[in-house]
């Protein structure tokens, strides 16, 4: 292996880690206030509002049940209209905002859901207002849970960065195609698959000790 195609495996090691940081956060960003609406508006939620909850909740499952790479392609036009560009990094950030947010909703809505509900009744019959409940009951309460969760969405993201290759979305991903399996440098291609390998575990590995280190039964 050439020590410039060293240099660009390095390079993209890096692209992959920028891509799945700042679409983990941007995806954060949206995903985790559409978690919490779509839980505190559901049916037996502390503000049921039916008429908002369920075009909402059809909003989250489509973008959910749409497979990611056909989304990359589905959205290119606004990708380009976001980024300026289809292809590269920048460009790829877009589609994996779009496929985390609603997955880090779900995976909210389901934490918040494990909330004793006596703790919300008591909440609320010493007169707590919703933001009080949300943030000092339920988000405290549902703390474990959002790392597990927070920790298979950092995973997914990863896949999907490496999944964004097959268009130019640049990373780990681009390069195991475009010289691992179009130029049948199989080295390539092996060492890529274990960089994806030994991120995913890294990202295991932290999430498992934050856990450990707030939650006394993971211990």
């Amino acid at each position: 292996m050439s020590s410039d195609l060293i240099y660009m495996l390095w390079e993209s090691f890096l692209e992959t880690l920028l891509m799945v940081g700042v679409a983990g956060t941007l995806g954060a960003a949206v995903g985790i206030p559409l978690g919490i609406l779509l839980y505190t508006t559901a049916s037996g939620g502390i503000r049921p509002a039916g008429l908002f909850n369920r075009p909402l909740g059809w909003l989250v499952n489509a973008v959910r049940s749409t497979p990611f790479i056909i989304l990359l392609v589905a959205i290119i036009p606004l990708t380009r209209l976001i980024a300026g560009t289809s292809i590269g990094t920048a460009a790829a950030i877009v589609p994996l905002t779009i496929a985390a947010a609603p997955l880090i909703a779900r995976l909210v809505e389901t934490s918040l859901r494990e909330v004793d509900k006596g703790l919300i009744e008591a909440a609320q019959s010493m007169g707590a207002n919703i933001p009080t409940i949300i943030f000092k009951v339920l988000i405290p309460e549902a703390k474990t849970s959002l790392i597990v969760g927070a920790t298979i969405s950092c995973g997914t993201i990863l896949g999907y960065s490496a999944m964004s290759g097959a268009i130019g979305g640049g990373g780990l991903g681009q390069i195991a195609i475009s010289y691992g399996y179009n130029r049948y440098q199989t080295d390539v291609l092996f060492v890529t698959v274990a960089l994806l390998i030994v991120l995913m575990q890294v990202i295991q590995i932290v999430g498992t000790r934050i856990l450990r280190r707030t939650d006394k039964r993971a211990r």
